[in-house]
């Protein structure tokens, strides 16, 4: 089993999330009192968001570089980025290493071609909706892909910062992301990517009629995936 290397902290919340998948899935292929070999950096996050705020992603890039630089030199094989926000900066830290990056887009991409899904909806930060490294990689892979009018862009990163990075998971703004996504799906999704790791924690597995896909899940059992072989 090689050595996950997982860049966290953005937010603690799902790195929580990133670490018992792992492990669970880790149980179910190999049984017994196996668990997965993980290292993580954990980062603080409130100075990064002030930089992403600021545009300043040349920063945030060489952050998250030295995250991973580290963690190689600590003995991981592979590096995982647990959000898909900094995805935004994952050609600086596949340059920084000389260990495999399991890209958090791929994952669900395949996972979204095994479903069946042409059209896709993607719910994320706004960085993660509105510019090109997420929306245009999905398109690469041949899917078609909604997102949310302007006002709900606000409203979804809105929530994602001020109450689901902070662990506050309120009937309300469930409410307003259901909304969100019927929305959505009237408009011809198929399925709907919950592009942001702490989604999943708000929006559970039945809550909808159209299909969602929890990158945070997908994205940890792809690590898992690469690091069994």
């Amino acid at each position: 089993m090689k050595i996950i290397g997982l860049v966290g902290g953005m937010s603690w919340e799902s790195s929580l999330e990133y670490y018992r998948v792992m492990n669970e899935v880790v149980k179910a292929r190999l049984g017994g009192l196996h668990s997965a070999r993980i290292l993580m950096n954990s980062l603080d996050f409130a100075p990064l968001r002030e930089r992403m705020c600021a545009g300043d992603w040349a920063f945030v890039g060489g952050h998250l570089a030295d995250a991973a630089r580290t963690l190689e030199a600590a003995g991981a094989e592979l590096v995982v980025i647990g959000t898909n926000t900094m995805h935004k900066v994952a050609p600086e830290v596949e340059a920084a290493t000389s260990v495999p990056l399991v890209h958090i887009a791929d994952a669900t991409a395949e996972v979204a071609r095994a479903g069946g899904y042409s059209k896709v909806a993607l719910l994320g930060t706004i960085f993660t909706m509105e510019d090109d490294f997420y929306v245009g990689r999905l398109k690469e892979h041949g899917f078609e892909v909604l997102v949310p009018g302007a006002e709900d862009r606000k409203l979804v990163d809105r929530v994602i910062f001020d109450e689901l990075c902070k662990g506050t998971f309120s009937d309300s703004s469930r409410a307003e992301f259901l909304r969100v996504i019927d929305g959505l799906a009237a408009q011809g999704a198929e399925a709907v990517i919950l592009g942001c790791t702490e989604i999943g924690l708000l929006v559970r597995p039945g809550d909808t009629l159209v299909p969602t896909l929890d990158t945070c899940r997908i994205h940890a059992e792809a690590a898992v995936k690469a690091a069994l072989g």
